[in-house]
């Protein structure tokens, strides 16, 4: 009996100083982690048009603090946080003016670009002031696009981020669908929203392949916007907005605490 004693009291010593140096192990690498710098790039999903709160020096890009990565940066205390995404930007925009901060010491690049490569705003101007028939067929358009096209864009900008920043973990964030389908709702019809859904997840699909073409993880927002998106009765997206046509289908402050933030999150 004073032998098993003896026994389970020196497991227990060593379970506890195990589970003690696996801690210190996590908690040491969280603390690294948080350490290393954080560079955000990418298009408007990223600079936060349609959150408010525009950092004023961002002049049209319109970086907002209530976006998702000025808000992870708030939440961790990177080392350093360079914010250069940009509305409106496309893969060659990305290319030519947002890769300058990228470094030896960069731990942590987020990315969302491709929605305006393939046609985002005259898709979506196209579905709400033409037919059905126009809408489908410009959203046919867009696909071939993403087939033939984006694939060789994103390719260029994710090899050039792995270039300048070796040692960083790339979260790709993709982007969430548009609609609720099946509800009562005014505006498209459940033809057009459909398709737009639809070509949200085509859109998707060819991030991620790509993404993980190249070793980086992608983030998917759609989980976190399931419930959320226009014609749910709690919408985290701007439906047109004819007095500020520019936040139209992007995220509100909620859909980037609620939707990207969590999303970047779990994949960081």
């Amino acid at each position: 009996m004073r032998r098993s004693r003896l026994v389970g009291f020196l497991s227990s010593l060593v379970l506890a100083a195990g589970t003690a140096l696996t801690g210190a192990a996590t908690a040491g690498a969280a603390q690294h982690a948080a350490a290393d710098g954080y560079v955000a790039l990418g298009d408007s999903y990223s600079s936060g048009v349609g959150a408010g709160s525009y950092i004023a020096s961002s002049g049209d890009c319109k970086r907002s603090t209530k976006a998702h990565p000025y808000l992870w940066a708030a939440a961790n205390s990177p080392s350093s946080f360079d914010f250069t995404a940009c509305s409106g930007a496309r893969t060659g925009d990305v290319l030519a003016g947002q890769l300058g901060p990228l470094g030896s010491t960069t731990g942590l690049v987020s990315i969302s670009v491709g929605g305006n490569d393939a046609g985002f705003a005259d898709v979506m101007m196209t579905c709400v002031l033409q037919s059905d028939s126009s809408c489908l067929s410009r959203i046919a358009t867009a696909k071939a696009y993403v087939d033939s096209t984006l694939p060789g864009n994103l390719d260029n900008v994710y090899s050039a981020i792995r270039d300048r920043a070796p040692d960083a973990h790339v979260v790709v964030l993709g982007y969430p669908r548009f609609y609720r389908l099946g509800t009562s709702c005014l505006g498209l019809s459940e033809t057009k929203r459909k398709a737009i859904n639809d070509a949200a997840d085509h859109l998707n699909t060819a991030i991620a392949k790509r993404a993980a073409d190249h070793g980086f993880t992608f983030g998917d927002v759609r989980p976190t916007f399931s419930g959320h998106e226009i014609c749910s009765g709690s919408s985290w997206l701007h439906s047109v907005n004819w007095l500020n046509i520019g936040e139209s289908y992007h995220p509100t402050a909620a859909g980037q605490s609620g939707g990207y933030l969590p999303a970047l999150d779990g994949a960081a």
